[in-house]
């Protein structure tokens, strides 16, 4: 038995993953790709022959495509294949959640590097997360049977590259990778070229691999994640351990946590906010640029689904995901005019931006801003 924690499938179980990976990349480009050229070189155009003007609207988008058979073959293919993949990695996650337990208890036991996991029973988890299968992930990622249970985290971590690679949003890393944490850890530098970051929090920090990436670039910071879900945390705790990376993790809220103001240099997050609400999205803001020392920057990175760089179809197919695959603020957070909200928060406007880097084939949107040393 290992005393290690992670998500290690054997070779039936990972060529069963890259195949859901492939369907999922299939329906997610080519399908996809078919259903928008129907879209905008033969629904539209009829429509607006016989009414012009009258595709205007993700409502008038989805209008022409509800009742089409292409969009209802991408309709079922798309739920299945999620269906598909949350069982693809259950395999692993339950064949080996004995002994991943007893690794994480070991590792309790005998921590191989100083860092903690702080859990605090008193935390209220808000809805999205207290209500919603985010991801429809089976049981959310607050499912708990059994003591120091793992399995949402073993489950979501199977799933992470599988999903943002075949949706176009990955950067090549496989299960485990830290790349998006090393490509915010870049943009951080390109922001803020001469930070030398001391103290780094990662919110949102869920499975952790990510936050491990900090600690990597910036190895004089003390790095801290927090997550207010609980097994996520287990399994990142238990993870950074195995690798023999030092992180503190924290069972907290993001907009309420418990640290002083000017706590951290750096500020993160990856893919949080459009998990949220909107009343979350600005307390979290807030937080943020509370926690943030003088000179130190709040880099935030979520999708880049802004309707105003969006063509029609593409709103209409990604609204579809808030209604069918358990992503509630997906629209409500694009809506959102980030630069007026970060503005709203505090931040000084001359200091902060809203803007989009790309990785490869895939595009971001980064969020934040650098608070000035005279603050």
């Amino acid at each position: 038995m290992s005393n290690s924690v992670g998500f290690v499938p054997n070779h039936d179980e990972a060529s069963r993953q890259a195949f859901v990976g492939g369907l999922k990349g299939y329906i997610n480009f080519a399908l996809e790709g078919q259903l928008q050229r129907l879209f905008d070189e033969k629904l539209v155009p009829e429509q607006e022959a016989k009414a012009p003007g009258s595709v205007t609207s993700r409502a008038d988008g989805e209008a022409l495509l509800v009742d089409h058979p292409l969009y209802n073959l991408w309709e079922t293919l798309t739920f299945h294949s999620q269906n598909q993949m949350w069982d693809s990695v259950a395999d692993t996650a339950d064949r080996t959640m004995d002994n991943q337990i007893a690794a994480f208890e070991y590792i309790l036991a005998n921590p191989r590097t100083d860092g903690t996991l702080k859990l605090q029973d008193s935390l209220v988890v808000k809805a999205p997360i207290a209500t919603t299968e985010i991801h429809r992930q089976p049981g959310g990622y607050w499912r708990e049977t059994r003591p120091h249970d793992l399995a949402a985290g073993l489950n979501y971590a199977g799933t992470v590259d599988l999903y943002r690679n075949a949706k176009g949003m990955g950067t090549g890393g496989k299960v485990g990778s830290d790349s998006l944490g090393q490509l915010l850890a870049g943009v951080a530098k390109k922001y803020a070229p001469d930070l030398e970051p001391k103290a780094i929090l990662d919110m949102g920090c869920g499975t952790g691999e990510q936050t491990l990436a900090y600690k990597r670039v910036f190895p004089g910071a003390k790095v801290t994640g927090i997550d207010c879900a609980r097994p996520l945390l287990r399994y990142a705790h238990g993870y950074a351990q195995s690798e023999g990376v030092a992180i503190d993790f924290a069972e907290m809220d993001a907009g309420q946590t418990d640290f002083a103001d000017g706590s951290f240099d750096l500020i993160v997050s990856i893919i949080m906010f459009h998990e949220t609400t909107q009343a979350q999205v600005r307390d979290i803001l807030r937080e943020s640029w509370r926690l943030v020392r003088p000179g130190g920057l709040v880099l935030h990175l979520d999708v880049p689904y802004q309707p105003n760089r969006m063509p029609l179809f593409k709103q209409v197919t990604n609204h579809w995901q808030v209604r069918n695959n358990g992503e509630p603020f997906w629209t409500g957070f694009a809506e959102m005019d980030m630069k007026d909200e970060l503005a709203a928060a505090g931040l000084d406007p001359g200091a902060t931006f809203a803007n989009y880097e790309a990785a490869g084939p895939a595009t971001f949107y980064f969020f934040g801003g650098r608070k000035d040393v005279s603050s």
